[in-house]
């Protein structure tokens, strides 16, 4: 039997103080991040297929008509939902945090917790990043490609490499798609981890999360693209190394957590 959601402390009734990290805080997340992973990993690799399964369906629906080119914008901004994905991980570090039973059953016991309403609020905040991220995609193609849609991927893919104006829509692409990856990263690197420990409001969190940005500004676009490296990497081929990459962020990403927020700090 599941045990009830508990917090560690009295639920967050405002965002939290925040420490300055290093990057020794961001090797200390990913080492501690792996150890979970590999202590756990028979567990976790069931719920993270998950991500993986969503993204291959996605490329089948891509690839197959229309939307085609759309097939990058979408690959690249299922990362923008990542933290989404990941809030299960959290609440499994959570637990095992506090020596409670932990493995795939409580992978979406947030969902019975009291904070599943805020973390719903600022998925449905991400989601609408995301609609946003793959409009501006979509725009920037038809500013410099028009309307024409390629035959084919492989017609597609020439086109992309080969010309000017593909490399102008990569050029342009990753440049708007860094300024999205940005905002989600300072939105959400610690508001989910937040509202799993602590409770308490989304807007409360997303301001905590917008704080500890803001006061480690270098180390956390260090965060990201490290994020994004790693993911990029778990995509190919196919998505599947997003099964071992995706649970290991998100513990990693709750490590950093709690090197960053002052999670006892008094109310």
């Amino acid at each position: 039997m599941a045990v009830a959601h508990r917090y560690p402390a009295a639920p967050a009734t405002g965002a939290l103080p925040v420490r300055r990290i290093s990057n020794d805080d961001l090797r200390f997340a990913l080492r501690q991040g792996m150890d979970d992973f590999m202590a756990k990993r028979g567990d976790i690799l069931i719920a993270g297929l998950l991500y993986p399964l969503i993204g291959v369906f996605a490329a089948v629906i891509m690839l197959g008509g229309p939307f085609l080119p759309l097939f990058f914008p979408v690959a690249a901004g299922l990362s923008l939902m990542g933290p989404v994905a990941a809030v299960g991980y959290y609440e499994l570090a959570r637990r095992r945090e506090l020596g409670m039973e932990s493995d795939w059953r409580h992978f979406f016991d947030v969902e019975r917790s009291g904070a599943a309403g805020e973390i719903l609020s600022i998925a449905l905040l991400l989601l609408l990043i995301f609609a946003l991220w793959v409009l501006a995609a979509a725009t920037l193609y038809i500013l410099l490609w028009g309307w024409d849609v390629p035959a084919s991927f492989a017609a597609f893919a020439e086109r992309l490499f080969t010309t000017t104006e593909g490399w102008a829509l990569i050029l342009c692409g990753n440049l708007a798609g860094a300024l999205f990856a940005v905002a989600v990263l300072a939105i959400s690197v610690v508001s989910f981890p937040m509202l799993v420990d602590r409770g308490g409001s989304a807007s409360a969190a997303v301001r905590t999360s917008l704080a500890a940005f803001r006061e480690n500004r270098s180390v956390m676009l260090r965060w990201g693209v490290m994020v994004g490296a790693l993911l990029m990497l778990g995509s190919i081929p196919f998505f599947i190394g997003l099964a071992v990459v995706l649970p290991w962020l998100g513990y990693a990403t709750w490590h950093l957590y709690t090197r960053t927020v002052e999670r006892t700090a008094p109310r």
